[in-house]
């Protein structure tokens, strides 16, 4: 090699070990020691003159400590971490590193990384936004929980949601709910980007001592980083919604203060004046947000003792509406078990609040699911949109409860989206996004969607039985019942979890292990309800079609959630020439 393209080699590994350094030191890399080790040693790997040797294979043992007997056709860990790290990577080059002049990529279909210097403009620059931010656009990030058992999420978002609703009323104002950073995908072009560009950023944390809590709140302008205000408030936990509302009231004052005066009254709506109830409905939220078995039982106590607090309160009979359809939806309880209750609770919370967005949620979810009035179910999520375009819940189930059974799948992947932007932290909203591009038959995009989910929560059981859905219709059988194996471990009751297994393994000519799901299955039976669909998707694979259909029939008598997904879901691909298919279809309203 000429001595030029010698001291050309040595500079380039320079500003590449420079660049490679930076960027494992940044935020966006803490606490995710696997990926930095992967980093490190393709790139260094690769300056050292072996980028042709990082094959899956070398980096499985190299980097994850497999044995030598590593096989990467049924362990799929380095392509896993591998979207990981892409992810990360564009996570990165979209903050810390926006300014950087070495872009260090990691192009899809291999191992080895490209460096490339960042040029003025175009597709370069792909990975960061070059927006200017928005003068008057406000971003409103999640708050985070410093408490020693890591118990207030239900505060930090309650605190959060009530800045929302404080600085959505100033009309003045663009209210950006979520971290830009998070929400726009690789390869987003700088139209989207600039949608989310904002001048200001609000962020802050909750901590506790005993019953004593403190917010602290920061105004952090988002150009240059630096802190414009910081301020921490004090409270009790009995009096949470105070607390929250001071909070709000002060940001709002800060940022806009010549805004205020036709933006008061409407900034501090009250939904209860009992203290007490509203604590009780933000804990019943937070356990029905986990999505476990458990966590939604708890959610039922918590709301039914909100409402005996307050009989009055609209968000509490919403929340338990909310509570009973899911334990339906997520077969905890039988569909007749709840319906009636649901219904109930649903129309008690518009009738006392009909400018409750929460409430005509309810009611819209009610509809879809319970009802199959499918026109009846839009007008009413679209009149909760209407009522506030910033409660996730309301896009959430738009997609999953209407849209998408519908088959409008475009759509719902865009409400999903705009629910993801909204509540960025959230593993069923994740998930839920996932289940959109699952339909949609974009595998990639789903898995890389699951991966999100999965790190947001790794001990969410939906979304490991997600990720075996997906496994399962890209043919690897192996990953799909690994998967799972994991949401059965997380959700060793669940009939769902176990139903999923049984159907993976009659696909892959695991024949007895099949039966052997269907005498578990019917064992559990005895002891709780299990949906009718279970049944029936196991005996589809295993090929007999008479069986499922009778199953399908009874899943249909007991009006089973999973059905209001006949029309999109893969696993009715199949049978959709059959015209029994056809007949159960037009009976939901789906045809």
């Amino acid at each position: 090699m000429p001595g030029a393209a010698r001291a050309s080699a040595r500079d380039t590994g320079k500003t590449v070990r420079q660049q490679l350094d930076r960027m494992l030191a940044s935020p966006t890399f803490q606490q995710v020691d696997r990926l930095k080790r992967f980093l490190s040693f393709i790139v260094t790997e690769t300056i050292a003159g072996r980028g042709d040797q990082l094959k899956e294979y070398v980096v499985g043992v190299q980097v994850f400590g497999k044995e030598a007997s590593f096989d990467p056709r049924t362990d799929p860990i380095v392509r896993v971490q591998a979207r990981r790290l892409r992810a990360r990577m564009a996570r990165y080059y979209r903050a810390e590193g926006q300014a950087d002049e070495t872009i260090i990529d990691l192009p899809k279909g291999g191992y080895l990384p490209v460096f490339k210097r960042r040029e003025g403009g175009g597709s370069a620059r792909r990975f960061i936004s070059a927006a200017a931010a928005s003068r008057n656009a406000v971003a409103v990030m999640p708050f985070s929980d410093h408490s020693a058992g890591a118990g207030l999420e239900y505060v930090c978002k309650g605190v959060r949601q009530e800045i929302i609703h404080g600085l959505a009323k100033v009309a003045a104002l663009r209210v950006i709910a979520w971290d830009p950073a998070d929400l726009m995908p690789e390869g987003e072009n700088a139209d989207s980007a600039r949608t989310l560009a904002a001048a200001m950023i609000v962020t802050g944390s909750v901590q506790s001592s005993g019953e004593r809590l403190r917010v602290t709140t920061q105004l952090v302008d988002a150009a240059s980083g630096r802190y414009w205000w910081s301020e921490s408030f004090d409270g009790h936990t009995e009096d949470i919604f105070a607390l929250q509302e001071r909070v709000a009231e002060t940001v709002v004052a800060k940022l806009r203060p010549e805004l205020l005066e036709s933006a008061t009254a409407a900034a501090t709506r009250r939904p209860t004046e009992n203290l007490a109830a509203h604590n009780l409905y933000l804990q019943g939220r937070y356990h029905l947000n986990q999505r476990t078995e458990e966590g939604l039982q708890k959610a039922v106590d918590f709301f039914e003792k909100a409402i005996v607090e307050d009989a009055q309160y609209a968000l509490a009979h919403s929340g338990l509406s909310d509570a009973f359809g899911l334990l339906a939806h997520y077969g905890v309880l039988g569909p007749a078990q709840v319906w009636d209750k649901s219904a109930s609770c649903a129309a008690t919370a518009v009738m006392l609040d009909g400018q409750s967005a929460e409430a005509h949620t309810s009611l819209a979810h009610v509809r879809s699911t319970q009802d199959w009035d499918w026109p009846g179910a839009e007008r009413e999520f679209q009149r909760a949109i209407s009522l506030d375009p910033h409660y996730p819940t309301a896009h959430h189930w738009y997609a999953m409860s209407c849209l998408a059974p519908m088959g409008r799948l475009d759509e719902a992947r865009d409400q999903m989206q705009l629910a993801q932007s909204l509540d960025p932290v959230s593993a069923i909203i994740a998930r839920d996004l996932t289940m959109v591009h699952y339909y949609r038959r974009d595998f990639e995009a789903a898995l890389d969607q699951c991966d999100h989910a999965i790190e947001l929560n790794p001990h969410f059981s939906p979304a490991y039985w997600t990720l075996g859905l997906i496994q399962e219709q890209r043919k690897d059988f192996d990953e799909s019942a690994a998967a799972f194996q994991r949401a059965v471990h997380l959700s060793p009751h669940s009939p769902r979890m176990h139903g999923a297994l049984g159907r993976t393994f009659a696909l892959s000519g695991k024949r007895k292990m099949a039966f052997g799901i269907l005498r578990k299955l019917r064992d559990l039976a005895k002891r709780r309800y299990v949906s009718p669909f279970e049944f029936a998707s196991i005996h589809f694979a295993l090929g007999q079609a008479d069986v499922g259909f009778r199953w399908l029939t009874q899943a249909r008598q007991d009006r089973a959630f999973e059905l209001t997904a006949i029309k999109v879901d893969p696993r009715f691909d199949l049978l959709k020439e059959d015209r029994r298919f056809a007949e159960l279809a037009r009976e939901i309203g789906l045809e």
